[in-house]
């Protein structure tokens, strides 16, 4: 159950990062409140996740999922580049997660 808590930990922290964006752009209390509970339900998710599994573990693959999420989010909804170095680097920050998931 704690992987799951820490996938969901990861989902959330991605929609905090677009969330960021939004509130960059539109400026309005809709955006304000969805970055909050965007991020507090990553929070939450992550200390559920951490009864369980190491901290360090834990921490690296969450950053993991909000990093290379946020920027396959920033690909899909924002127009940014999609050059092929960076789909090969998030490739790389994805499989060092599943590699910390095979060796915990």
């Amino acid at each position: 159950m704690a992987w799951f808590y820490l996938v969901l930990a990861g989902i959330f922290e991605m929609c905090g990062v677009a969330m960021i964006n939004k509130l960059h752009n539109d400026r309005d209390w809709k955006s304000l409140v969805l970055l909050t509970l965007a991020f507090g339900a990553s929070f939450l998710f992550l200390s559920l996740a951490m009864e369980t599994l190491p901290m360090a573990t834990a921490y690296a693959i969450w950053t993991g999922i909000g990093a290379s999420g946020g920027a396959i989010l920033g690909m899909v909804l924002y127009g940014e580049s999609r050059d092929w170095k960076r789909l090969f680097f998030i490739a790389m920050v994805l499989s060092a997660a599943v590699g910390l998931k095979l060796v915990s």
